[in-house]
């Protein structure tokens, strides 16, 4: 399980607060993954989802607003970066989360791990470095 460190620190506290909450609810998948004691994972991954899906709109929006204040001249890449991972979301096939609860929270978990792990090391430390 990836966990908050201190080489994703952007020096920007409003965004490195939401950066936090992201990991936060990526620790909640993986707590689902991992509880045994739940059969049927299929309401509580939706809720999750719909959690990681706000979320993001509303950290994309403040960090969007952020690039823009200080004139970030690959602001439409990143947004373009922020479009991609918000569409994956919305593309969730909810026949496979239903069908295989365990292999769909792992796919998703690596999945947002990889994104905001990658995306705040790569995209967000260039307008950090600004």
């Amino acid at each position: 399980m990836i966990s908050w460190k201190e080489e994703y620190v952007l020096g920007i506290e409003h965004l490195d607060q939401q950066h936090m909450q992201l990991f936060r609810i990526a620790a909640d998948i993986h707590e689902l993954l991992k509880n045994e004691l739940i059969t049927d994972k299929y309401d509580r991954i939706l809720k999750l989802l719909g959690e990681l899906k706000d979320y993001t709109v509303f950290h994309f929006t403040s960090e969007e607003e952020y690039m823009l204040s200080i004139g970030y001249r690959k602001l439409l890449s990143h947004k373009v970066e922020h479009n991609d991972f918000i569409e994956k979301i919305n593309n969730v096939d909810l026949e496979k989360v239903d069908t295989d609860h365990e292999q769909y929270l792992l796919d998703i978990l690596e999945f947002v791990l990889n994104w905001i792990s990658d995306h705040i090391l790569q995209s967000d430390k260039a307008y950090a470095a600004k």
